[in-house]
């Protein structure tokens, strides 16, 4: 029987009954042959029979992109499937395509945007359009081993890995251009990140007021001076702006949800996903994981719908500061806030290639007291992702759409930096956390010294007899255990501060009232609903 192709040859698709009559039995023929994930490759002039996507996509493509003309049998569709296996079928666009591994890593992006919806409209089509050029681009004229995107992204790696300069990076590329002038690459780092930034590879610079104030963000992200001590955003030159705006301090902020959603995009780490549902030990006193941890179980049995879905994402956060310029004599601090995923299992969770960085906190000041300045965006996005969730394409699960959540369990952090994340002060007669308000201290020549750790020991050990400290003996309990109502109790009691480092406002030093404690601060982290 003859299938009638005359359809793929017409123009104007939109208001065409035949067109539309002919795709339809194009799409019902080619069903049958969908792989085990539901694609299939798709003919459409963009994808030219190089990427796969489902049917519904397909039928999106195909009508907004037409037919690829060449196409004539339809050999990867259902039409005369023996061919197929002939040596003497051409391969779509053989070449640089058929080694590409781009060509998958572009699947996986797009058939895991949440814009795709299960009708398989897709609304952000055209900001893929640069990067399916570039990747149909051979590097240089006869030059098959890589795409243009191909080589870019190898380079960009490169340069990361090697710690190369932005500088030194144009520098390379205006030597490549001028060694290989027909070669098909960016011109500048500036254009090759807008062009990786599509691929969900960007950040988003929030400006941050010069005192620690407050961000330019949301409410705020179109005025110009603080809303707390009216500083402007911009840096000054006697009293005037330079040429150009240059803000005085800039906060990079790494979207959360992409980052999940890419977990999820292939059948591997859709899987290691969910080991920690079975991946508990065995052995009730052995902890490898912290799915065997109180603090995990206790969460699952407050939280059980959150637990019921094995594909939840439960985060741990740490946060540091360092010297980003290698030079003890610059005094400069700089904080990242990383965040890992815990439901892999613990030889991956920890590595770097697992390791999500979300915010990139600016000197040359550490944040101190007002950390929580910092941390806005990133609790806003955590309670977005608890409340609604994001949709994900879960290629573990025949790429169905789910929604996933997500929650923080814990910080990871050493003890100053805990100090400034948690809002209880690491300095003073009452610094333990764990003791808090019955922490035993004492000045011992100027200095706070802290003891009695003796009490943690059983009643009858022989060192709670020992004089050497201070000639006492040790008779006292382990301090007692605060639970969640005592801390909210004491948060209560903590007064309002201005946050930032104006010595007018957030700057001016208060002494803390005895029912205040050691708290500085309500902690950000409180506004966090579980």
């Amino acid at each position: 029987m003859t299938i009638d192709k005359s359809w793929t040859q017409i123009r104007k698709r939109s208001n065409s009954v035949v067109f539309w009559q002919g795709l339809q039995s194009f799409l019902q023929m080619a069903k049958p042959h969908v792989n085990d994930r539901g694609f299939i490759r798709c003919p459409c002039n963009r994808c030219i029979n190089n990427v796969q996507h489902q049917l519904e996509v397909l039928e999106t493509h195909i009508h907004r992109f037409g037919f690829m003309s060449d196409y004539n049998e339809w050999i990867y569709h259902g039409e005369n499937l023996n061919a197929a296996s002939s040596s003497n079928v051409p391969q779509p666009n053989s070449g640089v395509h058929d080694r590409d591994e781009m060509f998958e890593v572009l699947e996986d992006i797009i058939s895991n945007d949440a814009e795709v919806d299960q009708l398989g409209s897709q609304s952000s089509n055209v900001q893929y359009d640069d990067l399916f050029t570039a990747l149909n681009s051979e590097l240089y004229p006869g030059v098959s081993l890589f795409s243009s995107l191909n080589f870019l992204v190898k380079l960009m790696h490169l340069k990361v890995m090697n710690k190369w300069t932005n500088k030194s990076f144009d520098e390379l590329l205006k030597l490549l251009k001028l060694a290989f002038p027909k070669m098909d690459l960016v011109e500048s780092h500036y254009e090759a990140k807008k062009l990786m930034t599509k691929m969900g590879l960007g950040y988003q610079s929030i400006h941050v007021c010069k005192n620690d104030c407050a961000l330019f963000w949301n409410e705020n992200s179109t005025s110009e001076t603080c809303p707390v001590c009216s500083e402007s955003c911009w840096k000054m030159q006697a009293g005037r702006r330079t040429g150009k705006n240059v803000p005085h301090k800039v906060l990079r902020y790494f979207p959360l949800a992409p980052r999940l959603k890419r977990l999820f995009a292939t059948s591997k780490t859709a899987k290691l996903m969910r080991w920690h549902r079975g991946g508990k030990s065995t052995d009730d006193n052995v902890m490898r994981h912290p799915v065997d941890g109180r603090a995990w179980k206790d969460f699952d049995r407050k939280h059980h719908v959150f637990a019921d879905d094995v594909r939840n994402v439960r985060l741990g956060l740490a946060a540091d500061g360092f010297n980003p310029f290698n030079n003890m004599s610059i005094s400069y601090s700089m904080w990242p806030v990383v965040l890992t995923t815990y439901n892999l299992p613990p030889w991956l969770c920890m590595k770097p290639e697992y390791l999500m960085l979300s915010l990139l906190i600016p000197g040359p000041q550490s944040p101190g007291k007002d950390m929580d300045v910092f941390l806005r965006p990133l609790i806003e996005e955590l309670k977005e992702l608890w409340e609604n969730g994001i949709d994900t394409r879960d290629a573990g699960n025949a790429r169905k759409v789910f929604k996933i959540r997500a929650a923080l369990l814990w910080t990871v952090n050493d003890f100053p930096a805990r100090s400034s994340l948690s809002g209880w002060s690491g300095q003073g007669y009452k610094a333990c956390p764990t003791c808090n308000e019955d922490t035993p201290s004492m000045r011992v020549i100027g200095k706070t010294a802290y003891f009695g750790h003796c009490r943690f020991l059983p009643s009858t050990h022989r060192w709670r007899s020992n004089l050497d400290f201070d000639g006492r003996t040790e008779r006292k309990r382990p301090p007692r255990r605060f639970s969640s109502v005592d801390i909210m109790d004491q948060l209560r009691r903590v007064k309002t501060t201005i946050p930032g480092k104006h010595p007018n406002y957030g700057g001016v030093k208060r002494k803390r009232g005895d029912d205040e404690l050691n708290w500085r601060k309500k902690s950000i982290f409180y506004e966090l609903p579980y």
